[in-house]
């Protein structure tokens, strides 16, 4: 059963017990991603996220990495267009050990000059490292094209220049604005103590926010539709394909993501099995969906040679047509709840993956449903809700992007 206790502060403790593991995983969820950040903080948020593992004023950065390491646990982090986590998972007679280390990196980081510029090169190699691999690449260039004038076109690692404006004083300015205590989730999981959580509540329940705490704010970004096109010279050409969605908080969402395993979601979806099976025009075809608080979209890619690349496009909107002029069928349909009802349920058989749905949860929905609430969900899927979101999404003009060599 998952209990949310919220601390005097703001800051919410959100726990789940599994007694029968001998694991805990916790997480910090702050409510800060990449679309909060002005364009000249883009990749800010990233920044912050790799610097807090760089050294507090009690320990260094090698110091932190070894006392995971030490007892055989996880440390790690990730940033996202709309948050971001840091977790941890160990035994749970660590997991006081892990807290108080997460806490001391999320309120003590020193930000050395040293560091700062060591880490700001890692970051620049991670930007390279993402433009090199053009399957990488084609998705940031597809997020430019859908929304060019919004944040959530500009990608959350940054850009080197904007990468090279950053300092101590500008991330502990944008972590005074946003890392307030009404902004952080605390999630846990696995077999967990009454000290633990008295102990994160010492630790997170007593910080006062900043004066310069803002309230994150949607920029209700408009999708456009378009085409990039980047030449490379590679072996192969990739190809992605987006149409604007539905946000995470839409009550279609669950016939979203049905829609998504028909039409491209797994080994037996139509598109696999018409570009793959069928024709041997791509080893890898598949789509997926983004879902943010107000936004969403449906995308699909995949990558062939540069003299396939027409008849592969050509392939992926005939399916498409054939989906809006024809729908999905019952049986299609049926597989697809089957297959949302068991990856459900198996995800939820390890402590990270229910420490993040809880703290994903609390820091989006503000309300935890259970298990068979979220089966009934799905099971009440219907033709009407799927031909619903058929209508929407796939008779908008797309946003297309294209890496590889000239035709």
């Amino acid at each position: 059963m998952v209990q949310v206790h919220t601390c005097q502060n703001g800051v919410r403790i959100v726990s789940e017990q599994i007694d029968h593991v001998r694991s805990v995983t916790l997480g910090i969820f702050v409510d800060a991603g990449s679309r909060y950040e002005l364009p000249e903080e883009n990749g800010i948020t990233h920044f912050i996220e790799h610097m807090l593992f760089k050294g507090t004023a009690t320990r260094s950065a090698r110091q932190i990495a070894e006392a995971f390491d030490r007892i055989g646990g996880e440390l790690n982090a990730f940033t996202s267009k709309e948050n971001t986590c840091y977790y941890a998972k160990v035994l749970d007679h660590h997991a006081e050990l892990a807290v108080t280390i997460l806490a001391d990196m999320f309120f003590h980081s020193t930000f050395a000059k040293e560091e700062l510029e060591k880490e700001r090169q890692v970051v620049l190699e991670e930007i390279l490292m993402s433009e090199d691999a053009p399957d990488d690449d084609v998705h940031e260039k597809l997020w430019e094209v859908m929304y060019p004038n919004d944040a959530l076109g500009r990608p959350i690692l940054g850009t080197p220049e904007t990468l090279k404006t950053f300092t101590a004083d500008t991330i502990r300015t944008y972590m005074a604005k946003h890392y307030g205590p009404k902004s952080v989730v605390i999630s846990v999981a696995g077999n967990i103590s009454a000290e633990l959580l008295a102990t994160i509540e010492d630790l997170f329940g007593q910080y006062e926010a900043s004066p310069l705490a803002v309230v994150p704010v949607l920029t209700k970004p408009e999708f456009s539709p378009g085409e990039i096109v980047k030449l490379r010279d590679t072996e192969q050409a990739h190809l992605a394909i987006s149409y604007p969605a539905i946000g995470v908080k839409d009550p279609d969402m669950y016939s979203f993501i049905a829609l998504n395993n028909i039409i491209g979601g797994n080994m037996s979806s139509r598109l696999f099995q018409e570009v793959r099976e069928e024709r041997g025009l791509a080893y890898s075809i598949f789509s997926y969906q983004s879902c943010y608080a107000d936004v969403g979209a449906f995308t699909i890619y995949g990558s062939t040679s540069r003299e396939q690349l027409p008849q592969l496009q050509h392939t992926i909107d005939a399916t498409l047509l054939d989906i809006v002029a024809g729908g999905v069928t019952e049986e299609e349909l049926d597989n697809a709840k089957e297959q949302l009802k068991g990856s459900f349920v198996l995800g939820l058989e390890g402590t990270g993956s229910r420490m993040n749905r809880n703290g994903t949860n609390e820091l989006v929905h503000r309300k935890h449903r259970s298990v068979d609430e979220i089966l009934d969900s799905i099971d009440a899927i219907s033709m009407e809700s799927v031909d619903r979101l058929i209508s929407k999404i796939l008779k908008a003009e797309p946003a297309i992007s294209i890496i590889g060599p000239k035709l």
